[in-house]
Order: structure tokens, then sequence, then C-alpha cells
């Protein structure tokens, strides 16, 4: 097999503006770089499993849930909650309950967790901040469990929206006007608590235990967030006003390199998972260009399974579902040359053709399309192989 274009698969690269692939045509390791764009700061999860700020203009390579880690691509959004991780300052605390900063348990290292306390007496139990929003929201925040194993969000603004966790078990105990939750741990204890309700202006409240209850206790929270979607993002720190997240943008051009081309042979595998439980359309994510118009290999998704597409002059030649649901992590592959084509995942053959795919040429840029539609993208590796691989390699291969 003749392995002439690679990325990642725990071989990361990246700095200002570029993430780098590789290419070995002919017995040279060669760097092909992806340009990239995002006209701010963001936050990823480090190799050591620490939340940190990555800078403006600098490819995110995140390790949640994935020791070899993945480029991470998402849409723009803005947290419109105030001094996210100050909570003593815009926002109000209940008169049974206390702060207490500094804490060293934190997800980044730094001492900046804070301990939200309940004395058990009858005053009100929550911490929160008023917020002027319209619309689906999903509300998060980090937790983890002190001496109180519980913790519940809250929005109040004519509708009551409620979530209660179990920090201890990681688990959803009880939900109500909301459509959707979610509890995902961030190792050391740690967990986000996410809700999404539909608002018109609002209070969000935490409390370190059940709503309506006193019982004394504490928890351990950090790093609030509050965007207008269905899902949450990455977390987006902020002070004094909100905070906007730049969209992810990155794409990668070859100047010429006509030995990618499907009269020869040509074959892509895409290993990823889109990390958000948004629908979607069969328009691609990812595409695999060639140089004219309307000529492209792409990977896309209906509302619960990923798509495979050849689109060749404006002609669809192949458009067809893969055994690929959108909630796990996948890896699909298409084959081509002169005489057809075949398309799978995750180690087997769905589809085969015969059309003539020949009118591919060579492989011109490569593009990633972030867009709301498809949420977060997380890309663990591409393969581009200079030859069509037998079915049962691709099998192997995506496995």
């Amino acid at each position: 097999m003749a392995n002439t274009f690679k990325f990642g698969n725990n071989n990361w690269a990246v700095k200002d503006g570029q993430a780098l692939a590789y290419n070995n045509e002919n017995n040279n390791f060669k760097p092909l770089p992806f340009e990239f764009t995002r006209a701010s700061t963001a936050t990823r999860v480090n190799r050591q499993g620490l939340v940190e700020v990555v800078p403006s203009g600098k490819p995110r390579i995140d390790f949640t849930d994935n020791t070899k880690g993945h480029l991470l691509l998402e849409p723009s959004r803005t947290n419109k909650l105030l001094r996210s991780n100050k909570f003593n300052t815009t926002w109000t605390l209940g008169s049974a309950l206390s702060l207490t900063s500094g804490q060293t348990s934190s997800l980044t290292g730094n001492s900046d967790a804070w301990l939200l306390s309940n004395n058990g007496t009858s005053g009100f139990s929550a911490l929160t901040q008023a917020v002027s929003i319209s619309g689906s929201h999903t509300y998060s925040i980090f937790a983890k469990k002190g001496t109180n194993n519980l913790i519940s969000l809250r929005s109040l603004s004519g509708t009551d929206a409620r979530a209660e966790f179990n920090l201890n078990t990681g688990v959803l105990n009880s939900t109500s006007n909301t459509s959707s939750t979610e509890i995902k741990s961030y190792g050391n204890g740690w967990y986000r608590v996410s809700m999404t309700f539909s608002a018109s202006n609002s209070f969000v409240y935490v409390y370190p235990n059940n709503i309506g209850t006193a019982d004394a206790g504490n928890i351990y929270i950090q790093n609030s967030q509050l965007e207008a979607a269905s899902y949450s993002t990455s977390y987006i720190p902020t002070d004094s006003t909100t905070v906007t997240r730049a969209v992810d943008d990155i794409a990668l051009s070859f100047p010429n390199v006509d030995s990618f081309n499907s009269s020869t042979g040509f074959s892509v595998i895409a290993k990823f998972d889109i990390g958000s439980p948004g629908t979607g359309t069969s328009a691609p994510f990812l595409q695999f260009n060639d140089d004219s118009s309307g000529t492209y290999i792409g990977f896309g998704s209906t509302n619960t399974l990923f798509r495979c597409r050849l689109n060749l002059s404006n002609t669809s030649y192949l458009n067809t579902q893969a055994n690929a649901p959108r909630t796990q992590r996948n890896s699909l592959f298409i084959s081509c040359d002169s005489s057809g084509w075949s398309q799978g995942a995750n180690g087997s053959t769905n589809h085969t053709g015969t059309n003539n795919a020949s009118i591919f040429n060579r492989l011109a840029s490569i593009s990633f399309i972030t867009t709301e539609v498809y949420g977060i993208i997380k890309i663990s590796e591409l393969l581009v192989y200079n030859t069509r691989l037998t079915n049962t390699e691709l099998q192997n291969l995506t496995s």
C-alpha cells in the first residue's frame, strides 16, 4: 500500500496559522501545511487533561476522550455569562451559601476552582446571575463532588427549567422543561453538566444540592457558560463583558500533486467524530477537491447516519449512507479508479459501483466546512493512498 498522505493519529505538529500533514511520495517525507485561521483565543483539553487557553490563530489538538488527540473545529459561539469563573463578583450568592476561592483541585492545574457550600439553613441556596436572552440556550458549568454529591442547574423565566445531576455516579437524576441535558466526565472527579432550555430573559442558578433542600455540605465549581445553541462547546472565559470565540477555519491546497487521481487509483480514509447532538444534511463537512468545478469526494450526514459522496463534474455518482451513526467515532472510506468505486465504514464495505470515476483528475485541496449543522468536528486521522485499495485492506484499516 502506497500511503502518500497522512494527518493526525498522534502525530501532530501545529504552529500559528498552520497544522502539518505529511507526504512521503517518492520516498521523501515532506510537510504539507494546512492553513488555519481563528480570529480569537480558544480553549482545549491538553494531553495532561487540563483545560488551557490556545492563542488566536493556532489550531487546537484536543485530548478529550482521545489519548491520541484530535483536531478540534468549532463554529463561532458567545459566552453570555459575565465573569464566568469569578463567582464572587457579578453573581448573587444565596443567604444559605458561602464561597471559598483558591481551590487547588482545579481543571487548569491552578488554584482557580471554587468551593460552594450550603450551611444547612433554610435561606436561599443558589448562586445566580441575571441574563438577557431569548430562544434556545445551553447553560453549563464544571463541577466536582465535595461532601455533597448533587448539583442542580436552573433557569427561571416564566418556565422553570431545571436539571439535577449526581457528581458521584456521573448520571442525571431528574430534569424538567429542558430539551436536553448532559453530564460528561473530564477526569479527576470533574464533570461538565449542562442543560438546554428556551427562555426570554432569565436568571441562571447553580445549587450545591437538590433544589429546595437545605442539605449542609459543599461541591467544587468552575468555568460557567451560557450559549445560544442546543449543545455546549469548549469553554469560553469571560470577565466584565461577554466573549465570542471565532470559528475555526482550515484548508490545505496542493500546488501540483498529479499522483493523487482516480485514473490510477485513489483511496481516502477519514477517522472522526461529531461532538454534538445536532441534526444535519448530506452536505459534506469534509471535502477532497479536484481542481475542476463540482468534482470532489465528501463526507457528510443525514440526521442519524454519515454519508459518503462522490461528485464528478456536478454529477453525483455516489451519495450513500454508511454504517456510521452520528453518536460515535467513525472511520469512513471511499476508494475509486477507472473501473468504479467502493465505500464503507468501520470495517465494512457498504456500497460498490462500476461508474467511470476517472474524471477525478487530481487532489487539489482538502477543506473542512465548520457550521452549526455539524457543530463540533473532531478529526483523529486522515489518510490518502495513491492507489485503489482492496476492500479487505480498507476494512482492516477502518475496523
